[in-house]
């Protein structure tokens, strides 16, 4: 596949992101822009697990059912959630309902909450932004756009070594993208670079 493809607004875009009208606006909007805060990167390291295995459409269009359903993806109120959440939470139908991925959410909030009584609120920032790539360049085309990279494997295990589940290399470095920690619109996308969060 070449690099970017024009709308039919005129605009250059990632060929991803071209269609439906709800992925274009997340492409315009959000993929790719600085995301910072523990709750906003947790909501996303959490929507990307559920992703697995799924188009990332789905878990869009589910995204405010999801927001919902978990209390805003705050981290203290997940943290304290027992079984007859998760059994609510497998009974939403506006949700994609897998055991495993809702207890990995709740069991991740567990871990998050002793990480930040331990250390403090924006460890989960800290430790994500440093896997940015300041000064790479831009990829020229969706096949240089890499699944995985070494910053996303080191997170995934540094997670994992705490206690965090589904976050395998290639769902951290998804995050990565989506929150704007590495810059993987294509060369010529109309969304403007920005540095990478540092």
């Amino acid at each position: 596949m070449t690099g970017t493809v024009r709308g039919a607004d005129g605009i250059e875009r990632c060929p991803w992101g071209d269609a439906p009208d709800d992925m274009r606006r997340y492409h315009d909007e959000e993929w790719g822009r600085p995301l910072r805060g523990d709750r906003a990167i947790f909501e996303r390291l959490s929507l990307e697990g559920f992703q697995s295995g799924l188009s990332w459409l789905t878990i869009l269009r589910k995204r405010e059912a999801f927001r919902a359903a978990f209390d805003g993806f705050d981290i203290e109120a997940i943290a304290a959630y027992d079984e007859s959440d998760v059994d609510r939470l497998l009974a939403d139908a506006g949700i994609v309902r897998h055991r495993g991925k809702i207890e990995a959410v709740t069991s991740n909030a567990r871990v998050l909450r002793d990480w930040q009584h331990a250390e403090g609120e924006g460890v989960l920032d800290a430790r994500v932004r440093a896997c940015a790539l300041p000064g790479r360049a831009r990829p020229a085309t969706l096949a240089d756009v890499p699944t995985t990279s070494l910053e996303a494997t080191t997170l995934s295990r540094d997670l994992k070594r705490r206690g965090w589940r589904f976050l395998g290399p290639t769902t951290a470095y998804a995050a990565l993208q989506a929150i704007g920690v590495v810059d993987d619109h294509v060369a010529g996308c109309h969304v403007a670079e920005h540095p990478a969060l540092g």
